[in-house]
């Protein structure tokens, strides 16, 4: 992550439940967006997977996860994601279209994770 404040917690616990701000499709070391739709969906939950790490948790702590996308059509590469990374039983998973995304970016998750 940059040197950027940020206003809120990537991280946050309250009894046990952990929620993670939502993550955009960047590279975070120069903020400029991740190109091809199935690299921005991955560059997205890969910086899920590290802000939940940085709390000592993983993938399969997530009960819920929200992504923000630019154009529906990610919801392929989602549902391929959802396929990989995730082991049974799957969390609850919601896709919402938007107009646009933080830095140009084509991808925004945000997850709820419990310990």
């Amino acid at each position: 992550m940059s040197n950027t404040q940020h206003p809120y917690s990537l991280a946050f616990e309250k009894d046990g439940v952990v929620y993670i701000s939502g993550a955009t499709s960047i590279d975070y070391e120069t903020h400029l967006p991740v190109e091809g739709d199935a690299e921005a969906v991955d560059a997205a939950l890969n910086e899920v997977e590290r802000r939940l790490q940085s709390v000592g948790l993983e993938l399969r702590h997530v009960v819920k996860a929200t992504y923000y996308v630019v154009d529906l059509r990610l919801r392929e590469h989602a549902n391929r994601q959802f396929a990989e990374r995730f082991s049974d039983p799957r969390p609850a998973r919601t896709v919402v279209g938007v107009s646009a995304a933080p830095y140009g970016g084509k991808c925004v998750i945000e997850v709820i994770a419990h310990r």
